[in-house]
């Protein structure tokens, strides 16, 4: 009994320094076996590895493929257009010891900071190279500049353990108070060409309204002198019909001719004559058999 209490303890303690020697790898890591700092050992195969027990550690690194957003980074090309750019650059620790020789216990944070310093200087260089305007980083020919950045980058970066697979623009903005002049600008011009067209409108109106009030004058006058025409040949047929009727009873349209005059004559608002008795007006009124007497 007593050596099984004193065995308890020795399993514990050697079961505890077993299972604290043990460490697994994983498929997407990397990672160092240390020693007082120094490196002993680079594991980088998936699987168990081992390590002495509170004289080793494990520093462990990912080994995906990581990306890395830069700041916003003002560049001047040549033609001295100053503009903003954003990138973001994708890598990977390629070779984790030079990694931790070359960052330190600073770890991935570290080695970032020194890759984001890396990227904005080469960004700068190659946008801001002879040769290079705002015009061309702005085009579809922009693509060779970030392989000439990424390569450039990946040769810096190499000795820091880190292989640079890609840079890429993301955004090429203009300084803000160069994007309000800019906008002022664009503005101005618009303002310029809404006064061309409005002004070219309203020429093009007053052609249409002339030609319109020239018509409706050539339109009205053909009118009016075909109404004319039409009054001129109806009157003529009118005389026409009372000549004829006339020459066939010369007594009844002398009569009929009497009548109308009285009618139009002899109305409510105008019923008073001032004529002399004997006058011919009255031969109808003043005859008993309608036959027109001279008195």
């Amino acid at each position: 009994m007593r050596r099984l209490t004193i065995l308890l303890p020795v399993i514990a303690v050697v079961a505890i320094a077993v299972l604290s020697s043990i460490f697994i790898v994983e498929e997407r890591e990397k990672a160092l076996v240390l020693q007082f700092g120094q490196i002993k050992s680079v594991k980088e195969d998936p699987g168990l590895a081992f390590k002495i027990p509170l004289i080793q550690e494990v520093v462990r690194y990912d080994d995906r493929i990581l990306s890395l957003d830069t700041p916003p980074t003002e560049v001047t090309p040549s033609d001295d257009r100053r503009l903003v750019v954003d990138a973001f650059a994708r890598y990977r620790i390629a070779d984790v010891v030079q990694f931790r020789q070359a960052v330190g216990v600073g770890g991935v944070r570290s080695g970032e900071d020194r890759l984001e310093g890396i990227l904005n200087a080469q960004i700068r260089a190659v946008l801001g190279s002879e040769g290079v305007t705002s015009n061309t980083i702005l085009s579809a020919d922009r693509a060779a500049l970030t392989t000439r950045i990424t390569q450039q980058s990946r040769d810096r970066a190499r000795p820091l353990g880190l292989e640079v697979i890609d840079v890429r623009l993301k955004q090429t903005n203009l300084p803000a108070q160069n994007l309000d002049a800019t906008f002022a600008r664009m503005r101005a011009e618009r303002e310029r060409e809404a006064a061309d067209e409005i002004a070219r409108g309203e020429e093009a109106a007053q052609r249409v309204r002339a030609q319109a009030d020239r018509t409706v004058v050539e339109l009205t006058s053909e009118a009016r002198r075909e109404a004319e025409i039409a009054r001129g040949e109806a009157d003529a047929e009118r005389n026409r019909i009372y000549a004829e009727a006339f020459g066939q009873d010369e007594e009844f349209f002398e009569f009929y001719r009497s009548l109308s005059a009285y009618s139009r004559s002899l109305q409510g608002t105008n019923s008073t004559l001032v004529i002399t008795p004997d006058s011919e007006f009255f031969n109808y009124l003043d005859s008993a058999t309608g036959r027109g007497t001279t008195r």
